[in-house]
């Protein structure tokens, strides 16, 4: 398979896709086609279907891109022909029959939590007071705000969501761990990294380093389309 050229972005929960345009913008320059998954996250499997239909658009080998919850989806989605690699931007990557739900039960209990308030009709949002701290540590208070009224609810069914056939057991793994993370804890991080034998690159930064840090997030997703 030759080197890749196109990139699909995938986001994670609380958020879209529009957080994703500091990143878009380094790797177009660099000549990369990318493309912008929107998911509904209402259910890892609509998720998932919408991700497929993505890279179902795509003309030859694709890095595919996962931030937070968006690691599940491309776990999931990732085994399309297309997929040449996976980098998951400290994102949850669960195995066979395990969800986010699961994984989060094996993060450690005596760090920051993340905020998220109990459900209502079957959807979260996290804290707005809370959510600078915990979700964009490293942005500026004014960006923070705007990124917490314009969540978007994400489905409890989502979390309970499980994998079928995990794509980082059959593609090569990028892993970008954010060691100043308030809403996935960093040894989690490392934890989930390790266990799929993921290239691992750390940075100082929040949970938004897609946001904060777009260069460092486009740089590890050059790295991984250099495979052949």
């Amino acid at each position: 398979m030759a080197n890749a050229t196109n990139v699909v972005l995938v986001h994670g929960g609380f958020v879209d896709g529009s957080g994703w345009e500091g990143v878009y913008r380094r790797l177009e320059q660099d000549g990369f086609n990318v493309s912008v998954v929107q998911n509904p996250t209402l259910s890892l499997d609509g998720d998932a279907t919408a991700t497929r239909m993505i890279l179902d658009r795509q003309d030859g080998p694709t890095i595919l891109v996962g931030h937070s919850y968006g690691g599940a989806v491309i776990s999931e989605a990732g085994t399309h022909e297309r997929v040449s690699a996976l980098v998951y931007v400290c994102a949850f990557t669960p195995d066979a029959g395990e969800s986010v739900n699961t994984l989060i039960g094996t993060f450690p209990t005596d760090g920051p939590q993340p905020p998220i308030l109990p459900p209502v009709d079957g959807f979260l949002f996290l804290d707005r007071e809370k959510f600078h701290a915990s979700f964009a540590g490293d942005l500026s208070a004014e960006q923070a705000a705007f990124m917490a009224d314009s969540q978007v609810p994400w489905g409890v069914e989502a979390l309970g969501g499980t994998i079928s056939e995990p794509a980082w057991r059959s593609k090569p793994s990028w892993y970008l761990v954010t060691t100043e993370d308030r809403m996935i804890p960093p040894p989690a991080q490392r934890t989930m990294a390790e266990r799929i034998r993921a290239n691992v690159t750390e940075v100082d930064a929040s949970h938004s380093v897609y946001v904060s840090q777009p260069a460092a997030v486009a740089d590890l997703i050059k790295q991984a389309a250099l495979v052949e």
